[in-house]
C-alpha cells in the first residue's frame, strides 16, 4: 500500500503542493486535493526567543486525492511531493515511510 508522509516540522507554508495540485486535477475555485492550513501564532509563557512562539502549517490531504494514480502508475511522484519546496514531503511504501518516522519530529502518515 502506497501513502504520503508529511513532516511538519519543516513546512514552509510556500503552498507549492496546494498549487500543483489543484493544477494537476483541474479542481474549480475553492476545492483542494490538499489544503494548507495553518495554527498559531502561539505564545508559550516562560520560553523566551524564538522558542516563545509556535506557527505551524499543515498541508492536509482531501477527499479529491488520489494520489495522483494516474502518475504513480507511470512511476512518478505525486504533484504534491514533487513540488514541495521544503522538501519535507514522501512517497511510497506504507511500511517504509512509518520507518522515517523517529519519533522526534511532528509527522502524519496519509494512505488510500
Amino acid at each position: 500500500m502506497k501513502g504520503i508522509l508529511i513532516n511538519y516540522e519543516f513546512c514552509t507554508g510556500c503552498h507549492s503542493c496546494e498549487v500543483a495540485c489543484k493544477k494537476h486535477l483541474g479542481l474549480p475555485a475553492g476545492e483542494f486535493g490538499i489544503k494548507l492550513t495553518e495554527t498559531g501564532p502561539y505564545a508559550y509563557e516562560g520560553k523566551t526567543g524564538k522558542d516563545r512562539w509556535e506557527w505551524t502549517w499543515l498541508p492536509v490531504i482531501t477527499k479529491a486525492c488520489d494520489m495522483c494514480a494516474d502518475r504513480a502508475e507511470k512511476g512518478k511522484l505525486p504533484m504534491c511531493v514533487q513540488h514541495c519546496q521544503a522538501w519535507c514531503m514522501y512517497y511510497g511504501e506504507v511500511d517504509e515511510l512509518a520507518r522515517k518516522i523517529d519519533g522526534t519530529s511532528r509527522c502524519a502518515l496519509f494512505t488510500r
